[in-house]
């Protein structure tokens, strides 16, 4: 078993002329998404060789696809060359897959098929059936990624992510590690269960709970569902303080939220954890796996922004849940909870530095 390792430590943008840097990674972003089947093929090489990126620089993932996996037909972006080595870009919320709007070029133009699904309850996946129970449940939401893996015969993959979206890739590579290449996972081990979630913690610590609690009620349901662009830009700016995002930003996101089955699918998440909301029967063996907490033992890199809002657990609280090679990243500079739209650059390295240690 792997001990957590030296701590690695990045500043975004740290030793890098701006001007160049502005210059030479549009250009070569630019290139790479127009082009993304002229890429060198994808390989243990060195991330060093990143073309430089501001955040921001990118404002579309491009045209969607579709695709049925499951009891969902899930809206995804893709980038790269389809021989590629894959990698799954999860997101959080309330965020949506521009999260991953300047990492999918970095890696696309490293020679991976990169895939950015939305979630259950986001952007333009929907049920097939209108009789399938709305659950949010984190087995359930995991579960979407393993039939999307099906769907498109996709075997293997790293995959990466944060919030919801780290939770899930951290179920996968547990649960079916045959399936995860290796994994990025910002803020580590999320794996939980409602015993857990039943456990009461000090008092400031359930204040950063407080929407939690709100979803428990009818009043917050009525209240998420009438102001949900509000309540997701109050959760984006405390969650990342000194991320200063524009309008444009948000809005881009925002649009994801506006799904048929968002409301549901956010309440019954954070109902389920609170043992509030039932899952599904279907469901309960695989619950019962990660409610032993297993270990995770593909390669793994995990990351924290050293301005993260958002609750989150100390790296040396979940280390030993790493049973694989294994290190932890925190990333400086005013990095929040939205880690790979803030940092895209160190992001994506990870990803590359995991997938070359698989």
């Amino acid at each position: 078993m792997t001990d957590l390792a030296n701590e690695h430590e990045t500043q975004p943008g740290e030793h890098v002329d701006h001007d160049r840097r502005r210059l030479f990674g549009s250009a070569a972003l630019a290139i790479a998404a127009a082009q993304f089947g002229m890429v060198q093929p994808a390989s243990a090489q060195a991330s060093k060789t990143l073309p430089e990126i501001k955040p921001g620089t990118n404002t579309s993932l491009g045209p969607l696809k579709q695709v049925d996996a499951g009891v969902v037909n899930v809206g995804y972006a893709e980038a790269g060359p389809a021989n590629g080595p894959a990698v799954i870009l999860l997101h959080g919320w309330p965020y949506d897959i521009h999260s991953y709007v300047d990492v999918a070029p970095l890696l696309a133009s490293a020679g991976y098929r990169v895939i950015i699904p939305y979630l259950r309850g986001h952007g333009t996946t929907r049920f097939l059936s209108a009789d399938t129970v709305r659950n949010g449940q984190p087995s359930a939401v995991a579960a979407d990624t393993v039939a999307m893996m099906d769907a498109l015969k996709i075997e293997k993959a790293t995959l990466a992510g944060y919030d919801w979206g780290a939770r899930s890739g951290d179920i996968i590579a547990a649960l079916w590690p045959e399936r995860c290449k290796g994994l990025v996972s910002v803020s580590g081990y999320l794996i939980g269960s409602q015993e857990a979630g039943w456990l009461p913690l000090p008092p400031a610590a359930e204040l950063q709970w407080w929407y939690q609690f709100y979803f428990a009620t009818e009043r917050g349901r009525a209240g998420y569902d009438k102001y949900r662009r509000e309540f997701a830009k109050l959760i984006w700016q405390t969650a990342s303080p000194q991320w200063n995002f524009d309008d444009a930003t948000f809005e881009r996101s925002a649009a994801a939220f506006d799904n048929p089955d968002h409301v549901a699918i956010v309440i019954h998440n954070y109902r389920w954890r609170l043992g509030l909301a039932l899952g599904e029967a279907k469901y309960d063996e695989l619950e019962k796996r990660l409610a032993a907490f297993p270990a995770i033992n593909v390669p793994a890199i995990t990351m924290e922004g050293d301005a993260n809002g958002a609750p989150h657990p100390e790296p040396e609280a979940y280390a030993k849940k790493f049973s694989g090679k294994y290190s932890h990243r925190l990333i400086k500079g005013g990095i929040g909870h939205n880690l790979p739209q803030e940092a895209p650059q160190e992001f994506a390295t990870a990803v590359i530095d995991v997938a070359a240690e698989a």
